[in-house]
């Protein structure tokens, strides 16, 4: 029997679908347990056209709170009481704060992109990021290098509904910080992205190539844009190293994959819901190898 499971044992969750192999009930309990709080967390299988329901149980159930993957995390947003400025510009919310009935809809995957950075030696703050991808992990790292300070942010997307989505994200962006610049480009432009990099300290992959079924498959064919000085990200983290970070390592580019966001993100959750530093060490050790 679990010992440590009271009656005042406080409830978290996780929701969206599909859920089952996440590692965040793992995560975060093992966390809980280590830092001696009194909270308990679980997954649940849940679609967007249920999260009105997944509300409601969060406040009849007195939950702590919850995180949200996808496809609820635009939903969920519809439904908070108040919104982080992150999540107010993406219009999407992956951490949800149960403060005595009041909601606060959170967005910590570009935090967790950001701390990942910090923690290999590299400051955003004046520098200028192109970043290859528009969706849901590339929106948020953009608003929040741009409230983190990042002179400038140039983003290359295909013509689809993503691209109008940053846009979109781009003119509040401008609005709310007008000290970053943010310039949106067809990825069909090769010539541009080539210009773009070429001027820019760091470069991001926020798409899925490179990970399954896309291995072996990098989103920069031209690897001449490689340069020493160039820092090479990647939000994906498995495979721990993609073609696209084998080649920008070959140039002898500083690179960076995905895994150190993930813990970082997580991290973030915890410290809102908590008030205390996830012992990151420990996680990063068990989980995060």
């Amino acid at each position: 029997m679990e010992s440590r499971i009271s009656g005042k044992t406080r409830m978290l969750g996780l929701i969206g679908t599909p859920v089952e192999h996440s590692m965040s009930p793992v995560m975060y309990n093992y966390s809980f347990e280590k830092s001696g709080i009194d909270y308990a967390y679980m997954a649940f299988d849940i679609p967007a056209q249920k999260v009105p329901d997944a509300i409601a149980a969060i406040k009849t159930l007195k939950m702590r709170g919850s995180n949200v993957t996808m496809p609820c995390k635009r939903e969920v947003a519809k439904y908070m009481d108040e919104l982080s400025p992150a999540a107010r510009i993406t219009g999407a919310v992956n951490t949800i704060v149960n403060e005595n009935g009041k909601l606060k809809g959170h967005m910590t995957d570009g935090v967790g992109f950001v701390r990942n950075l910090r923690e290999h030696g590299v400051d955003i703050r004046g520098k200028k990021i192109t970043m290859i991808g528009a969706g849901g992990a590339g929106t948020a790292i953009q608003v929040q290098c741009a409230i983190d300070g990042a002179k400038e942010i140039s983003v290359f997307n295909m013509k689809d509904t993503f691209f109008e989505k940053a846009v979109e994200t781009a003119a509040k962006i401008k609005e709310e910080v007008p000290g970053c610049q943010l310039n949106i480009y067809d990825l069909e432009d090769k010539s541009t992205l080539k210009e773009e990099i070429a001027t820019s300290d760091i470069l991001l992959n926020a798409t899925r190539v490179g990970m399954h079924p896309m291995e072996g498959i990098s989103v920069i064919a031209d690897t001449s844009v490689f340069r020493k000085d160039l820092i090479v990200v990647d939000v994906i983290y498995n495979p721990k190293k993609t073609k696209y970070l084998e080649d920008a390592e070959a140039a002898g580019c500083k690179t960076i994959n995905g895994l150190g966001m993930l813990l970082w993100q997580g991290a973030e959750c915890f410290k809102l819901y908590t008030g205390l530093e996830m012992p990151t060490a420990e996680v990063g050790e068990l989980f995060f190898k």
